[in-house]
């Protein structure tokens, strides 16, 4: 036994060292505590800012395109034929009504005038002496009936010379201004050929469609906001709703009159009109604050009184240079005005405010 312990020493010594190596690594395993997972910390609320805004009376609007027409357009036209004599008034010049803006050549319609005259002079003495020679017997009641009649022809033929006449004087039918020349001295025009245009600017009446949808809104003496290109407003009437849409564009023809009585407003030009449906509550806000939800609608994000984050959705009344109207939203809100692209609605936060005032 002996001589085998002296022939095994070293392979006895390592095996007893990998003994004890193995007992000590196990014993630390069995008797440490097992190791603890970190915890993550717990998320804190997001910081946003906010505004204070509170619901104001504001009008709705129908905003629409349309064009400006003149209250009165009249092409005025030649009652009879000849050569232009003359053109008294200048181009863009204001004219009343029975003003003469041009004159056509006489030619020979005094001649016939003379002649005219004297055939009705002539007539009213037959007509005289068969009148006397029937009374006295010498001629039957017949030859009087006749020579009558020759003498209203006659005094018919003679109106009809003077009526040619005064046709010669191309007058003004309305009052207004002289804005378009169809024809110059010199031109030959015959009968009902156009002569000028004359358009009266006082009222304007701009003239729009509405939607069908949008047409029980509007009243006829109801106001409405007309905006010329120039930027300048101006205050019209409702006159006019058609009865009828027109059956392509389903829309209704609309006219609200413009006053414009010192004329400084031109007619033909495109205009936009704002009339007013109702009064609401809303509130101005930056368009940028508008957003959208999983379900595609418009909204605004607020903080509610336990500072969690709420969607509310909003409708857009109208528009001006300083934001957008819009209905929805409490009548005193906590607007986000930063970091509403990282809450969601529910979610806590934690609120700056901005100040107040919408």
């Amino acid at each position: 036994m002996s001589s085998f312990f002296a022939r095994n020493r070293s392979a006895l010594t390592i095996a007893g060292v990998a003994l004890l190596l193995t007992l000590w690594i196990l014993s630390g395993v069995l008797t440490r505590e097992p190791p603890q997972i970190n915890q993550r910390a717990e998320a804190q609320p997001m910081t946003v800012a906010v505004m204070r805004s509170a619901a104001q009376t504001v009008e709705r609007l129908l905003t629409l395109q349309g064009e400006v027409q003149a209250d009165q357009r009249v092409t005025v036209r030649a009652e009879t034929a000849g050569r232009i004599a003359a053109l008294p008034v200048e181009l863009g010049q204001r004219v009343s009504a029975g003003e003469v803006i041009a004159r056509i050549s006489m030619d020979d319609r005094e001649a016939r005038l003379r002649r005219a005259e004297a055939t009705v002079r002539g007539r009213e003495t037959d007509y005289r002496a068969a009148q006397q020679l029937a009374r006295e017997g010498f001629q039957a009641q017949l030859r009087v009936e006749t020579a009558l009649a020759e003498l209203e022809a006659a005094r018919a033929e003679l109106e009809a010379v003077r009526l040619d006449i005064a046709n010669t004087q191309i007058r003004a039918p309305i009052a207004g201004v002289v804005n378009h020349r169809y024809a110059e001295v010199g031109d030959f025009v015959g009968r009902a050929d156009p002569v000028a245009e004359v358009l009266e600017n006082h009222p304007l009446r701009a003239v729009v469609q509405v939607p069908q949808h949008n047409v029980h809104r509007v009243q006829v003496g109801g106001p409405a906001h007309v905006i010329f290109v120039d930027g300048s407003e101006h205050t019209g009437t409702v006159r006019y709703i058609s009865a009828r849409a027109d059956t392509a564009t389903r829309t209704f023809r609309v006219e609200i009159t413009v006053p414009n009585e010192e004329r400084v407003l031109p007619s033909g030009v495109s205009v936009q009109v704002r009339i007013p449906v109702e009064q609401v509550m809303a509130q101005r806000i930056s368009p940028a604050l508008i957003g959208l939800d999983d379900r595609g609608r418009l909204g605004v994000k607020t903080v509610d009184d336990d500072d969690r984050v709420a969607f509310h959705v909003v409708d857009v009344v109208r528009a001006d240079a300083d934001g957008v109207w819009v209905t929805g939203l409490p009548e005193a809100a906590r607007i986000i005005t930063i970091g509403q692209g990282f809450v969601n609605a529910g979610e806590p936060v934690r609120v700056v405010e901005e100040g107040a005032g919408s």
